[in-house]
């Protein structure tokens, strides 16, 4: 990009320099068995058919009562979806499936001690435990429709079994990631006005029985400190029938589940006849500054939108074994483990501990045992196990029909290893773009009827209509390949009701930006700002770049971080890799580079360069970076997520604020020594 043309772009257009990658088609196979193959779907759910086109998605469900209006618009943004309609989450989720799969596996548990035995909990016994921990709730606990309650529970059957037991009596319930601090969680329960806690005594990770109950002591002080008081502290048993944890039980306060449950043996609660509009759950983001989000998401809208995704991007039919190897701590969890693949009567595995223990084998073995034929995780993950473990895949026998990547853009040459070593060539992956706010996928391939592009999204998902803006709110032209903020045109039903008791930071966050007219009713003039960049290539495909304020501007360019990090996993001893602005005196900022090696090899001066030379050679001199830092390990949360806020911070000589929650808080003063 010239400097000519640096002055005449708006400052929402971010500098791209990534090569167009080539397509790899789906093979004949998985296409004749998907279950969308009709490319007039796009046609149903176009624009011209919007609203009514989200009947097909609401059809996949069972109603109490069908609704009357499918998109009430009177109060934008803040939309309502099958007004008049009333569902039961917990019903189309088990009982509904018991005619025909009663005896089918719902939930296969996996915990992490290879010697543990593998649960396999069929749709009969999900119904069974889900009633009686209904009946326990509303009878011990007497909680009832509209009544919040905070979990912070681990990998466990039990968390989704909780949930559908909230969702049973129209509880709201809230889960908390099981890595996040007491304090977290205490944040969470006051601004949800949670009456109960319902956690674990302990849990495994990394080889280790955590304490978990000593975070909900922690919990419990810092929000009475705050003003709300739980009633009841709730607490399952990792082992039944013996308590795990180092932490005792509070008198009057504690109850272990496992005891009281007894009490509610056969018990039988019949699902509420919820309102479609009526919340199903919070769903808090995780910001490190800053109030936490609550997400709020309905029942009716995210139930048929969930099913509808998990139906025809992910492909799930009834017979297949599904992974997605996320927690359900997160909306993809709530979407993609829980709500989205029972909704459809599928079998679905939930994975206690870290993908790599014992080894990098560990997902491998798991999938043949099991005989997975989806799997869905994150570009964090597979980085991890390419990098611990670059030809493990091949020594087992598993076969992938379909695989998913989510939660950030994946690097083209972390997409090629996913395909040929994990998928064996074989499956189909769809590269998906989403967000907790938005309850489903937004971007991606239909896996029978686009061909995939590594690194790129895909087109917007039937009924998902994207718009590219530059920061005055003109629209950026369509497959210009110039790059944008990304917004949504369209409501859809998936998409968050509000931010819990803040509508005004809902309005604002998501839909002032780019609003037309704040008096209007009209749902066209209501585009939802993602904060994401992008750009639109010419056969239609997005390509996400990342937050908006993870773009470094570096003497007039713009340049979006993932694009510099993809280009230094072109080499081949890189594992992983973090760009942070940094400041500059001249330029203003300028790219930190960090690389973590793959095991075994030992940071070189060669290594340093040819990762340098990579960065000009794919983008340009413009993005060379200030300094590349090889490091022992990136900075990661539990979840093994990668924290640039504190490379950011390492980089300018700032303080990195509590890194004490990271899954390796020594490394931050490693870094910061290597860096000097």
């Amino acid at each position: 990009m010239s400097q000519d043309r640096t002055t005449e772009v708006s400052e929402a257009e971010i500098a791209v320099h990534w090569q167009e990658e080539d397509y790899v088609k789906p093979s004949e196979k998985f296409i004749a068995q998907a279950n969308l193959t009709d490319q007039a779907v796009f046609e149903r759910f176009s624009l011209k058919k919007f609203p009514n086109c989200f009947k097909e998605y609401a059809d996949l469900l069972d109603w109490y009562k069908p609704w009357d209006v499918i998109l009430d618009t009177s109060n934008p943004p803040f939309w309502k979806w099958f007004i008049g309609g009333r569902i039961n989450a917990s019903y189309n989720c088990v009982d509904r499936h018991l005619a025909k799969h009663k005896n089918k596996t719902a939930i296969h548990f996996v915990p992490e001690p290879e010697h543990d035995a593998i649960q396999h909990v069929t749709y009969q016994e999900l119904y069974v435990r889900v009633n009686e921990v209904s009946a326990l709730l509303r009878g011990f606990c007497g909680l009832k429709k509209g009544d919040r309650v905070t979990l912070h529970m681990p990998m466990v059957p039990e968390l989704p079994i909780t949930m559908l037991a909230c969702a049973r009596l129209g509880v709201i319930h809230s889960q908390v990631f099981s890595g996040f601090s007491g304090k977290a969680t205490a944040d969470r329960v006051v601004d949800s006005e949670s009456r109960a806690l319902i956690t674990m005594d302990a849990y495994y990770r990394g080889g280790q029985l955590l304490d978990h109950k000593e975070k909900a002591d922690i919990a419990f002080t810092e929000a009475k400190k705050d003003g709300v008081t739980l009633e009841k502290v709730l607490v399952w048993q990792r082992y039944p029938g013996r308590y795990s944890s180092k932490t005792p039980l509070v008198e009057g306060r504690d109850f272990i589940m496992n005891e009281v449950l007894s009490g509610y043996r056969h018990r039988r609660i019949d699902p509420v006849k919820m309102p479609a509009e009526d919340p199903l759950f919070l769903m808090y983001t995780s910001g490190t500054t800053g109030k936490p989000k609550g997400c709020q998401h309905g029942t009716g809208g995210y139930l048929a939108y969930v099913a509808g995704t998990s139906k025809y991007i992910q492909d799930i039919h009834p017979e297949d074994v599904y992974w997605c190897m996320a927690d359900i701590g997160w909306i993809t969890g709530h979407s993609y483990i829980v709500y989205g693949p029972l909704a459809l009567a599928a079998s679905s595995v939930v994975y206690e501990g870290l993908p790599t223990h014992p080894d990098a084998g560990r997902p491998w073995r798991i999938a043949q045992e099991l005989d997975v034929n989806i799997f869905h995780t994150s570009p964090t993950a597979i980085r991890a196990l390419r990098r611990a473990g670059p030809d493990e895949p091949t020594k087992y026998h598993y076969h992938f029909k379909h695989m998913t990547t989510v939660g950030e853009p994946i690097e083209p040459a972390v997409w090629r290893w996913y395909h040929d070593l994990v998928g064996k060539g074989e499956a189909v992956i769809v590269d998906t773009w989403w967000q907790t706010e938005n309850g489903g996928f937004l971007c991606s391939t239909v896996p029978a009827i686009h061909p995939m592009k590594p690194g790129s999204a895909g087109p917007g998902v039937p009924g998902i209509h994207p718009i590219i803006y530059d920061e005055d709110g003109n629209e950026i032209p369509p497959r210009s390949g110039r790059a944008g903020n990304i917004c949504i045109q369209n409501p859809w039903p998936g998409t968050f009701q509000t931010i819990w008791k803040n509508p005004d930071r809902y309005v604002e966050q998501y839909y002032a930006k780019y609003c037309k007219n704040r008096k209007s009713r009209d749902w066209r003039d209501w585009p939802y700002f993602a904060n994401d960049g992008a750009l639109q290539a010419a056969d239609g495909y997005y390509r996400i770049l990342g937050r908006i304020d993870d773009v470094i501007n570096v003497a007039g360019h713009r340049l979006g971080t993932k694009e510099i990090e993809s280009a230094s996993l072109l080499i081949e001893e890189v594992a992983e890799a973090a760009v942070v602005p940094a400041r500059d005196e001249i330029k203003g900022r300028v790219p930190d580079l960090y690389v973590s090696l793959k095991p075994g090899l030992a940071p070189s001066e060669d290594i340093r360069r040819r990762v340098e030379d990579a960065v000009i050679r794919e983008i340009g001199p413009i993005a060379r970076p200030r300094r590349v830092v090889m490091v022992p390990d990136m900075p990661k949360t539990r979840s093994g997520k990668i924290m640039r806020r504190v490379l950011r911070a390492i980089s300018n000589d700032e303080d990195a604020g509590d890194v004490s929650t990271l899954a390796n808080p020594e490394v931050v003063d490693e870094i910061r020594r290597m860096k000097v």
